[in-house]
């Protein structure tokens, strides 16, 4: 069995041999509590061990002019569809309970300080941070500071990036979810043997957030190679509306991930090569290898048009005109997106207050060195 470390939760060890399943509900519930609940239970009976959610405050996440999204009643300012799924802390409060009613894990991404503090309140066993925040230091800093272990998505990353977000932590607090930004993501883009490679370079746990469409393929071979944690979208139809609905496992094809993923623990006590060579064998034959790819940490061909552009960066919150003295309130830690223009790493979020602008820079575009007076 691969021997990566574990992931520790409370009294519970997560490791290859003991997976912790998630269900990413996210948004999908649309701000309408019976259908998160309904989420939560169809989770429940297809075999997850943890449900997720998304606690989305629109402002912390990207400018009104980041750019829009098509949805099937039209397009629509993305920033304003985040709008929409704002829900105070009282909705996860109340699916917290019922989560764990129901004998789940429960678990949300914050997106900025002030979901961090109020997912703080709700007293969770542990965070997660998606892959767009990993370089959002400040988040980062928050979140250490409340010592609960710690699910860093790393899509959309080079290794000094990870090793960066790893020096906020404490030690063996981490793990490491191996990722593919794109949706959906091919599963010959997902290199699986990073897994054991990110394990041994950092010494942390290791997992898999899955964006890829097939319910079995990267999660069984994930399993294979030392991954404590699976986790992937949860639907209760790819027709719904939600933004991540279309590359979401509906419970049927959830819990054939479930079986695939058990059957692959008790496969993985005859060792890792056997257990591949069963399943190229039995199953995939060549795709195994594609899937596994060759170890090396690089952005993913599907992916790297997204570097620098799903990352945070410091963009302006406002028209700042030539010759102004920056304030606090007007910068912002933000996602780019497509269209506007990156600006600074979020490390330099502090060291801006007091900087004189060299040129107008308009609301929402990146705040670059070129800007600044030195």
């Amino acid at each position: 069995m691969p021997n990566n470390p574990p992931l520790i939760i409370g009294n519970q060890s997560y490791n290859s041999g003991h997976v912790l399943i998630i269900a990413e509900l996210g948004t999908g519930h649309g701000g309408s509590a019976a259908k998160a609940r309904e989420l939560v239970a169809a989770a429940a009976e297809s075999g997850a061990d943890c449900v997720k959610f998304q606690i989305v405050y629109a402002d912390e996440i990207l400018h009104p002019n980041t750019g829009e999204v098509p949805l099937p009643g039209g397009s629509i300012r993305l920033y304003d569809r985040f709008k929409q799924l704002e829900c105070g802390i009282d909705f996860y409060a109340d699916l917290k309970e019922y989560a764990e009613s129901r004998g789940l894990l429960f678990l949300a991404s914050p997106f900025g300080i002030r979901s961090a503090r109020e997912l703080r309140s709700l007293k969770p066993l542990l965070l997660k941070v998606a892959s767009p925040e990993l370089n959002y230091t400040g988040l980062l800093t928050e979140l250490a500071s409340y010592g609960l272990p710690a699910l860093l998505s790393t899509g959309v990353s080079r290794l000094a990036d990870i090793e960066a977000a790893l020096e906020i932590f404490p030690p063996g607090r981490v793990c490491l979810l191996h990722c593919v930004t794109s949706y959906p993501a091919p599963p010959q883009d997902y290199n699986l043997r990073i897994l054991p490679n990110l394990a041994a370079i950092f010494g942390c746990s290791v997992g898999v957030s899955d964006h890829s469409l097939d319910p079995v393929l990267v999660p069984s071979l994930a399993a294979v190679m030392g991954a404590a944690v699976i986790e992937k979208h949860f639907c209760l139809s790819r027709e719904d509306p939600g933004l991540d609905d279309p590359i979401a496992q509906g419970p049927e094809d959830f819990k054939r991930m479930v079986r695939a993923v058990r059957k692959t623990e008790r496969l993985l006590k005859i060792g890792r090569e056997s257990a591949l060579d069963v399943l190229r064998r039995e199953r995939w034959g060549e795709t195994v290898d594609a899937v596994l790819g060759d170890g090396v940490k690089r952005l993913a061909p599907s992916e790297t048009a997204n570097y620098e552009r799903t990352n945070r960066s410091i963009h302006a919150l406002r028209d700042i005109p030539a010759g102004s003295t920056l304030g606090s309130g007007d910068i912002g830690v933000l996602r780019t997106e497509k269209i506007l223009r990156p600006g600074l790493h979020p490390s330099w979020e502090p060291k801006l207050p007091g900087k004189k602008t060299t040129r107008f820079i308009p609301a929402g575009e990146g705040i670059g060195f070129e800007d600044l007076l030195h």
